[in-house]
């Protein structure tokens, strides 16, 4: 894609002419309120209401900062506005599929923090269409921004080996990325009896649902035997929160009852649980549940440690190689097929640092040298949730130490560095030269702003 374009000076002159008849100080009356207006860049003004909307929503998602909150925000607006000027001369078009989307999110995340559509409007003191008319016209400048910047970074031209050893030659030692150490592992599954627990945890619920239909508390039952840390103290009430955040077959299982009436049995990746629905509104509910998970037994523990102690015997003893057992014996399907090759289910990638191993495999293999076996471990399968329990051995096949990323060994991490790096700069210099050539005023009430771009020092208008 083509290089962005940038504005001239003579095209900057122009602009500033449009809009010296959109004096600083102008002010609007909404709702009763007045707005001032505290910076204008280009042909975007930004007002007190629009910076305090942002201090608002960073503050309801519990954001913090280490410096004045509004003063970064602020920043943050103005580059915005940058990007969107340039978007809106490039004459691009929002995204209205990802505006939408974003648009459902951001309320439901507000519903869910806030509790409901009452106190998302009683929290911005303005009532919900409102909201959504101002927060669509941001997310539509956001499309448009995004858009720009992505145009601004495929601006970067691509990158070849030569430009990669031209950085590691020039640039510091010590800003080279330290490679952390990686393992590159095989396993051999044992799953304990999954359908025995299933159906013993099934029949634990239908006797607590049973109790609850004859008269008993369903938040007492749940403060003592729901597996939900979060909710089991409340009684099991998870507060009025929307749909979208639950596993659907759970929303959907809520949505479809009736308050006061205890659901089936329903199965999420969780556990199990049983529901009672205490109030819907709209796609929002407020509902008590009760969650178990399967628990397996030491017999199963024993069995399945048996079996793997017999294999690691025979592998050891080179009676039949890892790869072949895994392919034989195995019960994971993921990496039965690989001969026990593990592999992260995100990145396809065959090596794991020590934060994307479970705490229990790394426990396991963290004192193990190449070639060798753990003792069998308890652990937890590839989707790693609570209760998706299994037994393996976990063979180190091969261990790269930490040490400084090197061109021949490491050559894919240092060019996403470098190109990191350069589209960083690419959007710099960007937004350094808008500073530059557009017309840019600042309320002096900022002015002791520690703002990181030194541009924006040069746009205060000056005080009365």
């Amino acid at each position: 894609m083509d290089a962005i374009r940038k504005i001239i000076v003579g095209a900057a002159a122009v602009m500033a002419l449009s809009f010296t008849a959109l004096p600083l100080s102008a002010q609007k009356y909404s709702g009763g309120v007045i707005d001032k207006t505290i910076a204008v860049v280009g042909g975007e003004a930004v007002t007190i209401s629009d910076l305090e909307s942002e201090v608002q929503m960073q503050k309801a998602q519990g954001f913090s900062s280490d410096r004045n909150m509004r003063c970064d925000l602020l920043e943050q607006i103005m580059e915005s506005k940058l990007f969107l000027m340039q978007a809106r001369l490039d004459s691009l078009t929002v995204n209205q599929d990802m505006v939408a989307g974003q648009l459902s999110q951001r309320i439901d995340q507000f519903r869910t923090v806030l509790g409901g559509d009452e106190e998302v409007e009683k929290y911005f003191g303005k009532p919900l269409f409102r909201l959504r008319q101002e927060w669509r016209k941001t997310l539509e400048e956001l499309s448009l921004t995004q858009q720009e910047q992505a145009q601004v970074v495929n601006g970067v031209p691509e990158l070849t080996p030569s430009d990669v050893k031209n950085y590691i030659d020039t640039v510091d030692k010590e800003d080279l990325p330290m490679v952390p150490i990686k393992y590159q592992l095989s396993e051999i599954c044992i799953y304990p009896d999954r359908e025995a627990a299933n159906l013993a945890v099934k029949e634990k619920l239908l006797a607590l649902r049973e109790r609850i239909i004859n008269g008993e508390k369903f938040a007492t039952l749940a403060r003592i035997y729901s597996e939900d840390p979060g909710s089991a103290r409340k009684g099991g009430e998870l507060g009025m929160a929307s749909k979208s955040i639950f596993w659907p077959v759970f929303s959907d299982a809520a949505m479809a009852l009736k308050p006061g009436v205890i659901s089936q049995i329903v199965e999420t990746p969780d556990g199990f649980h049983i529901i009672e629905v205490l109030d819907k509104r709209g796609d929002m509910f407020n509902a008590r549940h009760i969650l178990m998970k399967p628990r397996y037994t030491q017999e199963d523990r024993e069995k399945g440690f048996a079996v793997l102690d017999s294999l690691r015997t025979e592998i050891l003893n080179d009676r039949i190689p890892f790869p072949l057992a895994a392919r034989f014996y195995s019960q994971d399907p993921a990496t039965r097929t690989n001969g026990g090759q593990m592999s992260d289910p995100m990145t396809g990638s065959s090596y794991f640092e020590i934060d994307q191993l479970k705490p229990q495999d790394y426990a396991a293999i963290k004192d193990l040298k190449e070639g060798e076996i753990s003792e069998p471990v308890e652990s937890l399968d590839n989707e790693g949730r609570e209760g998706n329990t299994v037994y393996k051995i976990i063979k180190v096949d091969k261990i790269i130490d930490a040490h400084t990323a090197t061109f021949t060994n490491d050559y894919s991490q240092l060019i996403d560095q470098v190109k990191r790096q350069l589209q960083m700069e690419a959007l710099d210099d960007f937004l350094n030269d808008k500073i530059k050539t557009t017309y840019i005023v600042i309320d002096p009430m900022f002015k002791d702003c520690e703002f990181n771009r030194p541009g924006w020092a040069t746009k205060f208008r000056e005080e009365d």
